[in-house]
């Protein structure tokens, strides 16, 4: 194994020379290299998730490196950027370094010292990736939250297909959390200590989305490493593409069909080890313009909100606890009316409308008091939210006369969650009887 083997290296530079001999440095020692003569084409092969370490001129046509250096930081403050430059460029160098920049090297500098830093840089970028998955993986333990039946079917689902290879075609109205659902697949299985990528119609349908999807052979000149092949390994998500057309789609077949790709200017076909997600709009599994329509995916069909109604506390209580620490707010007391809305509201754009209610509610309650901070209210959200359950559940009770089977059906609750649901209450259905005590 080399010095480094697989480290994916994004370079930018506008001199094709140096660029071209130190793409060759790297490549030797095992990088994968991206090379980028302007930072702003750079900028859309790197996210948050970019495993790698980024090498950058300050003297750039357009952006410079140094606003591209800060536009990095935008994204992820902790990506690896390593700057080059003359010694008329040093002060700013040092002032970028100041603020994270991970090295700054003056020309000429030799590969042996250029490869070190990357090594260097490459190995804290994977251990704070590691620690952001592992932090993840915590949040998500109860990652699918809810009681309902759905909620449990869409768990053991997921949770089922999470441990497979197989490719998951999922489906669901907007807002249902379908993106959300192709990153549990990928951080719950075995390939989650690789690169998850995913492209969108946005990316799909860029004038250079062959070259942005598919990369350049470094036989055809400047080599660029495709978004697809950089999942290496890991997993793709296609983010509702299926209107891409042409050679395009004929090359996107082939990728799902057989797992090669042939980046522009190769002459043969590179087989790629690729798990692949497709993220469709509600009914578009087994549309012919789908990618993975002649695969014969397996299916996961999101349930929208109405079909979980008896979840919406337990996500709204996490949608706000969210954006409490998002913002440094605490929430303000929840009053009757709020708990009342949320439970009696349509939500037609399922999560994600609820999740921006909450958020609205968050900001709203910090610009009313002032506070950022401060003491939690001594009755908090999710206290409130369980008196509200409690009451619902008492009500049903009490309309079907405690009868636990009509109680089940009017709450859609599977049998298990209604008796754990009443003995956290202290409930219990005889006394909701005719002649119980509770009548």
């Amino acid at each position: 194994m080399t010095l480094l083997s697989d480290i994916p290296v994004i370079l930018v530079e506008d001199d094709h020379t140096l660029a071209e001999a130190t793409m060759q440095a790297l490549e030797i020692d095992g990088a994968e290299v991206g090379h980028f003569d302007r930072a702003d084409n750079a900028l859309d092969a790197i996210d948050r998730n970019f495993g790698g370490v980024v090498i950058s001129d300050i003297r750039l046509p357009g952006i410079d490196g140094i606003a591209f250096f800060e536009r990095l930081r935008a994204i992820d403050e902790t990506i690896p950027v390593i700057l080059v430059s003359g010694h008329g460029d040093v002060d700013m160098a040092v002032a970028a370094m100041r603020n994270g920049a991970f090295d700054f090297l003056t020309k000429p500098f030799s590969s042996e010292r250029l490869a070190a830093s990357i090594a260097q840089a490459a190995a804290n970028r994977a251990l704070v990736l590691e620690n952001r998955r592992l932090r993840d993986r915590l949040d998500r333990s109860r990652a699918i939250p809810g009681d309902s039946a759905a909620s449990e079917r869409l768990r053991t689902l997921v949770s089922a297909l999470a441990a497979t290879d197989v490719d998951v075609a999922i489906a669901g109205a907007r807002g249902t959390g379908k993106t959300h659902t192709a990153s549990l697949l990928h951080d719950l299985g075995p390939r989650r200590s690789r690169p998850l990528v995913t492209i969108d119609a946005g990316t799909a349908l860029h004038p250079d989305a062959e070259l942005l999807l598919f990369g350049r052979d470094p036989g055809a000149g400047l080599s660029h490493t495709g978004l697809i092949e950089r999942a290496r390994g890991g997993t793709l998500v296609l983010d509702k593409i299926e209107g891409v057309e042409g050679a395009l789609r004929a090359r996107l077949d082939t990728l799902v069909e057989n797992r090669t790709i042939l980046p522009l200017g190769a002459e043969r076909p590179r087989k790629l080890d690729v798990r692949i997600l497709a993220v469709l709009p509600e009914g578009m599994v087994s549309d012919s313009r789908t990618l993975l329509h002649r695969s014969g995916p397996i299916e996961i069909a999101l349930p929208s909100l109405a079909e979980r109604r008896e979840d919406i506390a337990e996500f709204f209580s996490r949608f706000v606890a969210r954006h409490e620490r998002e913002f440094g707010i605490t929430c303000e007391a929840i009053g009757a009316d709020v708990l009342n809305h949320i439970h009696a509201h349509e939500w037609s754009g399922n999560l994600r409308e609820l999740d921006a209610f909450a958020k609205k509610l968050v900001i709203g309650s910090g610009a009313s008091d002032g506070s950022a901070g401060g003491e939690r209210p001594a009755r908090g959200l999710r206290d409130q939210v369980a008196e509200f359950e409690k009451a619902v559940i008492e009500n049903a009770l009490r309309e079907a006369k405690g009868s636990v089977p009509l109680v089940e059906k009017a709450l859609s609750l599977p049998t298990k969650t209604l008796y754990d649901k009443l003995s956290r209450y202290g409930l219990k259905a005889k006394d909701f009887r005719q002649g119980g005590k509770a009548s």
